[in-house]
């Protein structure tokens, strides 16, 4: 069984049981599949639905904030599953992508927004904010809780060269770029694939080439 929001890969997406979005499982029909294993997330489900499931099944719970931790949850996936050596093969193609990845010595100071109205940005106890650090960025909102809400005019005074917003949990278009843009004439706003921010696991192996497009756009 997978979430809604589980899209890769694709022929899994057409032919495995959906039971709902990570805060909305359909309890019953995840019964009904009777699974050997839950992989849950901290942050992704509800603490209420997980308790109920790990009374019935066995079930594994990630909290990944961090680049090194996407990795040991890998490892455990991959000892849970029996596919210990896949797990590690996956892992070592990682850091090597990431590795072959040249950074500059400057990093461009940058805020990553993930939602709007009211405007949300990520602080420095999140995997979005390592993969930051990944990309070549420093969030200037690393010394602030999880998630906080901010307003354009706190933004403006941080003058941050570069404003990413985020494809999901939000997904910020084109107009969003030029509604900002109006109102921050000196940062470069770009619109960033989600996905290659703060998904832990497999799609960690396109980031570092996603990452060198991106650095490629701004110094354009």
């Amino acid at each position: 069984g997978i979430t809604k929001f589980c899209v890769h890969p694709k022929e899994w997406f057409s032919t495995k049981t959906r039971i709902g979005g990570t805060k909305t499982a359909d309890i019953e029909k995840i019964i009904l599949l009777n699974p050997d294993l839950i992989i849950c997330n901290k942050e992704e489900n509800i603490k209420e639905q997980v308790e109920m499931l790990a009374e019935k099944f066995p079930l594994y719970m990630s909290d990944v904030c961090t680049y090194k931790i996407a990795f040991q949850m890998i490892a455990d996936v991959g000892m849970l599953t029996g596919k210990n050596t896949e797990a590690e093969k996956l892992t070592q193609m990682i850091r090597e992508k990431f590795e072959s990845f040249q950074l500059k010595e400057k990093r461009i100071r940058a805020a990553y927004f993930i939602w709007k109205d009211p405007y949300m940005t990520i602080g420095g106890d999140t995997f979005i904010s390592d993969m930051m650090k990944k990309a070549g960025f420093e969030n200037i909102y690393k010394d602030t809780k999880r998630y906080p809400e901010i307003n354009i005019a706190e933004l403006k005074l941080l003058q941050p060269e570069v404003l990413l917003l985020s494809s999901e949990p939000y997904p910020f278009k084109a107009k969003h770029i030029t509604e900002l843009q109006a109102q921050l004439p000196e940062t470069k706003i770009l619109l960033a694939d989600g996905e290659m921010f703060s998904w832990y696991g497999s799609r960690m192996l396109l980031a570092p080439q996603y990452f060198q497009q991106l650095q490629r756009q701004i110094q354009a």
